[in-house]
């Protein structure tokens, strides 16, 4: 996973940043990590570049990668999404985390604040435990500095970055 150029955003946008290749490096095992704004839209990623080439690769190929923040963004918003609508019916509040553990990985999604979310999918052999703390932490920290305008200058940039990668 390669670390987001963060020349030019706010010290908030660069804290994000730094707390989620914190998170990265920090967990071992974690393919890709995403944070998703509340409108589905990805805001940060652990890997900014491999995103423009599954979108590049998708075009090519039905089926597309596997693994991709730009992927995970999109299962996180839906898993999001089914969640909220699932307490809302069942009247057991807020969701604060989700889990899914399959033969081959696991994809974790936690509540951060306004509705985003963070995703992360791990491989097979990482420690849920571990990444379930790493999460928290990283949802604790970013929840506060996560506001409309950040989230705002985050999505920018992600846009800006794509335009550039796909030249």
């Amino acid at each position: 996973m390669t670390a987001p150029s963060t020349f030019g955003l706010s010290s908030e946008a660069r804290n994000l940043h730094w707390l989620l290749t914190n998170l990265v490096e920090e967990v071992p095992g974690l393919l890709s990590v995403a944070v998703v704004s509340s409108d589905g839209l990805l805001l940060l990623s652990s890997d900014p570049g491999r995103n423009a080439q599954a979108r590049a690769d998708r075009n090519a190929s039905p089926s597309g990668p596997k693994g991709s923040s730009a992927d995970l963004a999109t299962i996180v918003s839906g898993i999001g999404s089914l969640t909220i609508g699932a307490a809302k019916l069942m009247g057991s509040g807020r969701v604060k985390h989700t889990m899914i553990a399959m033969d081959e990985g696991s994809v974790f999604v936690m509540s951060i604040s306004d509705g985003s979310l963070l995703g992360v999918h791990g491989s097979a052999g990482c420690d849920m435990s571990v990444v379930a703390y790493h999460m928290a932490l990283f949802v604790g920290r970013a929840g506060h500095v996560l506001t409309p305008e950040v989230r705002s200058e985050l999505r920018k940039s992600l846009e800006t970055e794509s335009a550039g990668s796909a030249r």
